[in-house]
């Protein structure tokens, strides 16, 4: 074990034991959150891998199908006493519950940063962000209006939006911390109880955000995390009789499977899944701007974003011009370790991202692709950071149709495509069958909002990238999944609308078929 390595289990246990996850330097971790308790998984042993160094940081135990059954119970008794309270209250108790947050926020950070590799200063953002969706949901408990329907008879019909009452949700391990929140906030808002399944790669950040949000005045048992596998866990998350309802965060292979499993028990779902997005430059654009865009578009996170603008589409006539712009411009990116202030991309997650991505990468050169910079493990890296990195990568030379240019890769690897006028970028853009986000950069106002119309797109930037927040719908066509996060959209996915007929005629009237009754 190298000195690396030895910092990062130190770094991880002082964290476990300041948020009571571990009593003693070596214990297991308590890793589930169930019924206000910290419990202990039940099934087999799951190592986590540390990102930048690719030695080990702990192991935890599967919760398995015992504790989920737990977890389920609970939240539907919590969801009960959660109903019970007026909605000011409920919006007075999460913005009591996010407050807990406080004081909290740095080992929050390094907690996220050692465990998902992630660049310090990204996760300092997020923790922001957790605050930020409580409070902008908390608003909504009690403007969940319903609606009256002018029926054409002597009926009084009104709508009114309730719960599921249990949602299950599953998170992924690219932002673990910010998908929890993303999440929980229009859930509880909307009335439900929750039982989380964050990945088995990232499992403790939601653990403390639960725990730290219940000791708010949430109901116990509101927020049940379980921590393990998906053929285990996750199996019985989606096939549990008590779940009405599921959400995922993930890869579309995964998204299918948990489609399915909800499907067999006609259980609805909401897939926020993968992305292949463009970014459209124009011979017009700003260049300064489009390159600074294009590398932030696909470098944050080390390209491990579901929105990531991995494919950058170049008027022909500035191509030459705009690909050795980018690829300078990565060149000059800090890769480093995530917890250096100064780094500004970390490594891959996991190894079998590592693999997944070099295994394209491999196929990108053989299928005549040109390496334009990176691609190999970035140089100045320190001694020991023997973990998942891979320098930011600018490919040229590819065509449409390679697998580069078609498949997601999730990693800090840009394909450079050029076009010739405003149709050929908007067919190239089109051209996939994921639908998530895309971009425009242009000056010209006019064929800015006309190309963002005809991109099959649920989100479009027109000049920006990556400007997301809570109070905006977001979600995607085709592979990119279905249903909304955030916003009133995102609201709605966590209700069902519940029309309530009131006869007001002296005398009653029931008809016996699906008449207009007496009018």
């Amino acid at each position: 074990m190298n000195a690396l390595e030895t910092q990062a289990r130190d770094r991880l246990a002082d964290l476990l034991m300041r948020f009571g996850l571990s009593l003693e330097r070596g214990d297991t971790p308590c890793s589930n959150w169930i019924d206000g308790e910290l419990v202990s998984g039940e099934g087999e042993s799951i190592a986590l891998i540390h990102p930048a160094t690719g030695g080990a940081l702990i192991d935890y135990r599967d919760a398995d199908t015992a504790l989920v059954d737990q977890a389920v119970v609970a939240a539907t008794r919590a969801q009960i006493e959660w109903m019970a309270l007026t909605a000011s209250e409920r919006g007075r108790r999460m913005l009591t519950a996010v407050s807990r947050l406080e004081g909290h926020e740095e080992s929050l950070a390094q907690l996220e940063s050692v465990v998902a590799g992630k660049p310090i200063r990204d996760c300092r953002g997020e923790v922001g962000k957790v605050r930020e969706m409580f409070e902008y949901y908390a608003g909504w408990c009690d403007k969940q209006h319903g609606e009256v329907i002018p029926v054409p008879t002597s009926h009084l019909n009104y709508v009114r939006h309730v719960p599921f009452g249990v949602v299950g949700q599953i998170t992924p391990w690219n932002a673990p911390m910010f998908t929890c929140a993303w999440q929980l906030a229009p859930a509880l808002a909307a009335g439900n109880g929750v039982v989380l399944k964050p990945s088995e790669l990232t499992p403790f950040s939601s653990v403390v955000i639960a725990r730290l949000l219940e000791s708010g005045g949430l109901p116990r048992g509101l927020i049940n995390i379980v921590n393990g596998l998906g053929p285990t866990t996750g199996a019985a998350l989606t096939g549990h009789e008590g779940i009405s309802k599921l959400v995922f965060v993930g890869s579309p292979a995964s998204g299918r499977v948990i489609a399915e499993a909800g499907a067999r028990r006609l259980v609805p779902s909401v897939l926020e899944l993968g992305g292949k997005s463009a970014n459209i430059v124009f011979a017009d654009a700003r260049l300064d701007d489009a390159v600074a865009g294009a590398q932030a578009a696909i470098f944050a996170a080390a390209g491990q974003s579901c929105v990531a603008g991995s494919r950058l589409l170049i008027q022909r006539e500035i191509y030459e011009e705009v690909v050795e712009r980018v690829a300078r411009a990565a060149s000059q990116i800090t890769v480093g370790l995530p917890e250096d202030e100064a780094t500004r991309m970390g490594p891959l997650q996991n190894a079998r991202q590592f693999e997944h991505v070099s295994a394209m990468l491999e196929r990108a050169r053989a299928a005549g692709a040109r390496v334009v910079t990176g691609g190999t493990r970035p140089a100045g890296l320190p001694a020991g950071a023997d973990g998942y990195y891979l320098a930011p990568t600018l490919l040229a030379d590819v065509t449409p149709e390679m697998e580069i240019a078609c498949e997601e890769v999730f990693g800090p690897v840009l394909v450079a495509l050029p076009f010739d006028d405003e149709a050929d970028a908007i067919r190239l853009a089109n051209a996939t069958r994921f639908g998530l986000a895309g971009a425009v950069w242009t000056q010209d106002p006019a064929r800015a909002h006309r190309v963002a119309a005809q991109l099959r797109a649920g989100t479009v930037w027109i000049n920006s990238y990556k400007a997301i927040n809570v109070m905006s719908p977001f979600g995607g066509f085709r592979d990119s999944g279905f249903g909304r996060s955030s916003g009133l959209d995102g609201l709605r996915e966590y209700s069902v609308p519940q029309s309530v007929w009131v006869e007001t005629a002296s005398e009653a009237s029931v008809a016996m078929g699906y008449g207009d009754g007496k009018g």
